[in-house]
């Protein structure tokens, strides 16, 4: 239940993002228990700066809110599949587990420049603790991908 609910803000997060042209069509929320430590969208176009993913930001919020690097015991909400540089940064924050939507593949499919790369392959190869549920209410998060491909001005990085 608590998965559910923790999702649904990522992916309110995301439409957010999208409906003011902030950036690509990705939210995320860092949870502990019940509790709401982080919530974050895509800034790319936003800020013009290339590593503002919506799990970028909010491991950032998330650190800053608890004053430590160190996030074990939380988990990460992400509507789309984790790029490397994400993963890594999820692995590096100690986080202890990934819910996420869509997969890399379907934002890749869109345009935007992913390496394919999937957070199961990272975690393989980098030995990495983090449990991974992925396809996480796949088809809520898909609207969130079909939403974006409408929008006439839209932008791929």
């Amino acid at each position: 239940m608590a998965d559910e609910k923790f999702m649904r803000i990522a992916i309110t997060e995301a439409r957010f993002g999208i409906d003011r042209g902030h950036g690509g069509p990705f939210g995320a929320v860092i949870a502990r228990g019940n509790e709401v430590l982080a919530i974050a969208h895509n800034t790319v176009l936003r800020d013009n700066d290339p590593v503002q993913h919506a799990e970028i930001r909010a491991i950032s919020l998330a650190a800053k809110k608890l004053g430590v690097y160190d996030l074990s015991g939380c988990e990460i909400y992400s509507t789309t599949e984790p790029c490397p540089m994400c993963f890594s940064a999820i692995h590096w924050a100690r986080i202890d587990r990934l819910i996420y939507g869509t997969r890399i593949e379907a934002v890749r499919e869109l345009g935007f420049n992913e390496l394919s790369i999937s957070a199961a392959k990272m975690r393989e190869m980098g030995s990495s603790p983090v449990i991974i549920e992925a396809r996480f209410m796949w088809n809520e998060c898909k609207g969130l991908l079909e939403h974006w491909s409408t929008l006439p001005d839209k932008k791929v990085y």
